[in-house]
């Protein structure tokens, strides 16, 4: 059974702008210090310290992490799978009519939120807590945003393409072939490219893509060598990673490890 929501923190000491972001995940974000720019042609949005944003699975962004003015921009992420929005929906449908989250959403959040948000965080990076228990926790986060008003668009059927995503993603460094991905599948490799080229995507696309922002959430959320990062997204070395990586997001990894 997998994990209903994942807890991130994302933290770095280096200003970057990090370009075309596609959100993969539903996800709600805590700025603990620093702030938060996200950046369309038709506007920008910022969140400060202490501020919370609001990111539906879909949505593209220019995204700039900005350490300023606390000199270190710290953010605690929740990020809920499908199912559980899916499950959401199902068990709350008083919030049907509410209108979903387009792009973004923000607010200033009470203790009671914050409480919420922490006892979510503390669930899902324990050891020792119970799926149900976590499940709990990270559905309680999605209620108290209905009641603020914000409400997550219910997920519908997911894409090949995502379904190829979430199948690599929790081994980018795997040898993923089109037949191997293909009988995961339980079809042909032509079936699985062409449901693919109708949604404009490609085998390769999407395994770049997926191996490129594991790289990114690595390099913001732990202490790894870039060479180890590579490695573990699948590159065989460090300089092929770091060129896939610049020419995806405009700056070499190695400028989030000063």
């Amino acid at each position: 059974m997998g994990e209903p929501a994942l807890s991130l923190q994302i933290a770095t000491t280096v200003h970057h702008r990090i370009h075309t972001v596609t959100v993969r995940m539903d996800s709600v974000g805590w700025v603990v210090s620093g702030t938060k720019h996200l950046v369309t042609p038709g506007g920008s949005h910022r969140y400060r310290a202490g501020q919370v944003f609001v990111l539906p699975r879909g949505a593209q962004w220019e995204v700039v992490n900005d350490p300023a003015p606390q000199g270190r921009y710290v953010a605690r992420l929740l990020c809920f799978t499908p199912e559980l929005i899916e499950q959401f929906h199902r068990q709350f449908g008083q919030f049907a009519a509410v209108a979903p989250v387009q792009g973004c959403a923000g607010f200033d959040p009470d203790a009671a939120f914050e409480e919420s948000f922490m006892r979510a965080v503390t669930a899902l990076e324990s050891d020792t807590s119970s799926h149900l228990l976590r499940e709990h926790r990270a559905l309680e986060v999605l209620l108290m945003l209905a009641e603020a008003g914000v409400v997550l668009p219910a997920p519908g059927e997911l894409g090949w393409a995502e379904r190829l995503r979430r199948l690599v993603g929790p081994s980018p460094d795997a040898d993923w072939t089109v037949e191997r991905i293909a009988a995961a599948f339980a079809t042909s490799p032509s079936t699985l490219q062409r449901r693919l080229a109708q949604e404009g995507e490609t085998v390769s696309q999407c395994l770049r893509d997926v191996r490129l922002e594991t790289g990114l959430v690595l390099l913001q959320s732990s202490t790894l060598q870039v060479s180890e990062i590579a490695s573990r997204c699948g590159y065989e070395s460090h300089s092929r990673f770091s060129a896939a990586f610049r020419e995806r997001f405009g700056f070499p990894p190695s400028q989030l490890r000063p």
